[in-house]
């Protein structure tokens, strides 16, 4: 089927988790910037963070910006089961 303009495209939700709390708030920013629907909190006990915030946002794409930030840390989508591993950095 393919891509149609004229079907409505779903949103998934996901969590980005960082390095570091100031990697946080510039992908909120970023998101902000990209009028992504996205809000700072603290990481879910099932996932791992350095510093304990992570930004949940919206979108058609798990990346607003077209590349991870290299304070990312990972990117999960949320589904019915938990959470999906879509990025892990090296």
């Amino acid at each position: 089927m393919g891509n149609s303009p004229f079907l409505p495209q779903s949103s998934m939700e996901y969590i980005a988790t960082f390095y570091s709390h100031f990697g946080a708030l510039r992908f909120k920013k970023l998101c902000d910037q990209r009028q992504v629907t996205a809000k700072i909190m603290p990481v879910p006990r099932d996932l791992s963070s350095s510093c304990g915030a992570c930004v949940r946002f919206e979108g058609q794409a798990p990346d607003p910006a077209g590349i991870w930030p290299e304070e990312v840390e990972q990117v999960v989508a949320l589904n019915e089961s938990g959470y999906q591993l879509l990025y892990r950095a090296d």
